[in-house]
């Protein structure tokens, strides 16, 4: 017979307030750049500009080039880590959480063993190095040239196995603030001249995701991490944590000594990018997104930057040629709107400058 969790129950806004805190959402933190991505584990970047607007939402004095200039320095890069997703990391975390999260890159490249028959996986590894170390390669430089060794292959499964088999960064000019440049792939270890270290034990890794995403379930953990069989771990830490309940009876672990603020805790505007790992890093995520907006920030695969009112998912916004077009799903009070209209004129003075930007509340999103 299962035995059903103990513990304080944490309601949700609870566990909205303490996620916030540790988000650096609650306030603005006067943290470095590089010292925020540490403490949050990384942040999601698909797309250039999420980390520098989710750094703007979360620390006091940021400017882009905050980041931008770690990441020219080889301090920081963009590399396939959690959900087998890209994320700017740390060099120190990029050369330690890609071999944790080594798994589920091996399980992505199970879909494509069609493409791959007949292919040495471990020759394809040492050719794929050589080559990008020898010099960043696009993804079609890959294929190009793995094709050559394996002309009966599919090229793109080709190209998917060196990035799944090797920790490949996205070398600059791509991911500085006002810059362009294509994907082009080198080794984490060539890119910052070191060799990868171990990767770290579970155990610390679980420790660093309670201190930026806590309290959290296990199977929140496993969503973060894209990783599965996570409960020994926690059970093996259980004599080091705190256990609480959620309002539906699952079970939360947290450090003893985090933060839980009082659910009554002011919690102002914030406006974050797509991407933000706030929404995307529990498997229950309405200590975040309201159930009847479920589903409201994303249409189809593409997410919409988003915005939090009161600590909740609350509508989207947009930049347009002349303004930032803000969409709640709800009607915001007047003090509410005040406070939006004072958040979005921060955000357009930190990330734009100089930028005349009018604020418009455009017409409520509908339900998708």
């Amino acid at each position: 017979m299962t035995k059903k969790p103990s513990g304080p129950v944490l309601g949700t806004r609870a566990l909205n307030r303490a996620t916030l805190d540790r988000q650096l959402l609650l306030r603005r933190s006067p943290r470095s750049a590089q010292d925020a991505v540490a403490h949050l584990v990384g942040l999601q970047a698909q797309n250039v500009k999420p980390p520098y607007y989710a750094l703007a939402a979360r620390l006091d004095g940021f400017a882009p080039e905050h980041l931008a200039r770690p990441m020219a320095d080889r301090e920081a890069v963009r590399i396939v880590t959690m959900r087998s997703t890209i994320h700017t990391h740390t060099a120190a975390d990029a050369l330690t959480l890609r071999p944790l999260v080594q798994p589920a890159r091996d399980r992505e490249l199970t879909y494509f063993r069609t493409g791959l028959a007949g292919v040495d996986l471990d020759r394809l590894a040492g050719l794929a190095r050589d080559l990008v170390e020898a010099e960043p390669r696009t993804m079609a430089e890959l294929r190009q040239a793995l094709r050559a060794e394996w002309p009966d292959a599919d090229p793109q499964s080709l190209a998917v196995a060196a990035r799944c088999r090797l920790p490949l960064v996205q070398v600059t000019p791509r991911g500085l603030w006002g810059r362009s440049g294509q994907v082009a792939l080198t080794t984490a270890e060539h890119w910052l001249g070191r060799p990868a270290e171990p990767a770290p034990t579970p155990d610390a890794t679980v420790l660093r995701y309670l201190a930026a995403f806590g309290p959290a379930s296990v199977k929140d953990m496993q969503t973060w991490a894209g990783l599965t069989r996570l409960r020994d771990v926690f059970e093996r830490l259980r004599p080091r944590l705190l256990a609480f309940r959620d309002d539906s009876g699952a079970e939360l672990f947290d450090l003893p000594d985090a933060p839980r603020p009082d659910p009554e805790t002011p919690a102002p505007p914030r406006f974050l990018p797509e991407f933000d790992n706030l929404l995307l890093s529990h498997a229950d995520r309405t200590r975040v997104v309201p159930p009847e907006y479920w589903g409201r920030a994303w249409r189809g695969n593409q997410p919409f930057r988003t915005l939090l009112v009161d600590g909740f998912l609350a509508g989207v916004w947009k930049l347009e040629e002349d303004a930032l077009v803000v969409e709640t799903f709800g009607r915001p009070s007047r003090a509410e709107q005040d406070g939006i209209k004072e958040e979005g004129e921060r955000m357009l003075a930190v990330m734009h400058p100089g930028t005349p930007y009018d604020i418009r509340f455009g017409t409520v999103v509908a339900a998708q």
